[in-house]
């Protein structure tokens, strides 16, 4: 079913273990993707409606240059779903230096600050939109070892949550998942001897994300939805 046909999704973190999965779910329920990440191409996702846009998303003006290009091309964007995340750990608090901390906010949390900052004007010129943010179980519910990478989810939880408030009065709605482990190539390589059957399928998270970027979803705001797998 095509319940995305007409809507312009720009998606950032397009191309990789999960953003990979979303952009495929985008592309299937009819969706005009716009694509982001570093190294990106057409050829990554072979579909008409698929559209790259390289981009580093290292500041203020990157983004702003990306949501512009988008608008420029398609002329509005409905939807956007932030997949663009990093994890490093294996540290205690006391031991994380300033370099890791750093690292995690540029990736965790001001990506979404700057993206959302450059995305949200145009929606509310619109008066619609869609927002989806990509956090992990880590934000609620931090483990020891990982502290700046839980920080840096937390904090983007409730930049979310501070957005939704912000754009209720235009029916912009914002919300965010938090995946536990998920099933990625990457993350079975680095733990090769875990029960995989219990991590997260990225198409789940994937069907999440989409759900809450459709008018099925239209009254869900500030919501931080946990997709868990079989995990306890």
């Amino acid at each position: 079913m095509d319940i995305f046909e007409n809507k312009v999704v720009l998606i950032t973190g397009a191309k990789g273990g999960l953003g990979t999965s979303v952009t495929q779910a985008f592309l299937a329920a009819g969706a005009t993707v716009a694509g982001s990440s570093r190294s990106i191409q057409a050829s990554d996702f072979p579909n008409p409606k698929f559209a790259p846009f390289p981009a580093e998303l290292s500041g203020a003006d990157a983004a702003r240059a990306l949501a512009d290009a988008v608008v420029a091309r398609f002329g509005r964007i409905d939807v956007l779903v932030h997949v663009v995340g990093g994890f490093a750990g294996g540290k205690s608090v006391a031991e994380t230096d300033d370099a890791m901390l750093e690292r995690m906010l540029d990736m965790n949390f001001r990506s979404m600050f700057h993206v959302a900052h450059s995305v949200i004007p145009h929606m509310r010129r619109q008066k619609a939109g869609r927002v989806v943010g990509v956090a992990s179980r880590a934000a609620v519910d931090p483990q020891p070892m990982v502290g700046a990478y839980s920080a840096s989810k937390a904090a983007m939880v409730s930049l979310m949550r501070t957005l939704a408030l912000e754009n209720q009065d235009l029916g912009i709605t914002v919300n965010v998942v938090l995946p536990g482990t998920m099933d990625t190539p990457a993350n079975r390589a680095g733990d090769p001897k875990a029960d995989f059957s219990r991590w997260v399928p990225t198409e789940k998270v994937a069907a999440t994300i989409l759900w809450l970027a459709s008018d099925a979803a239209s009254h869900v705001s500030g919501a931080a939805v946990p997709v868990y797998g079989g995990a306890a």
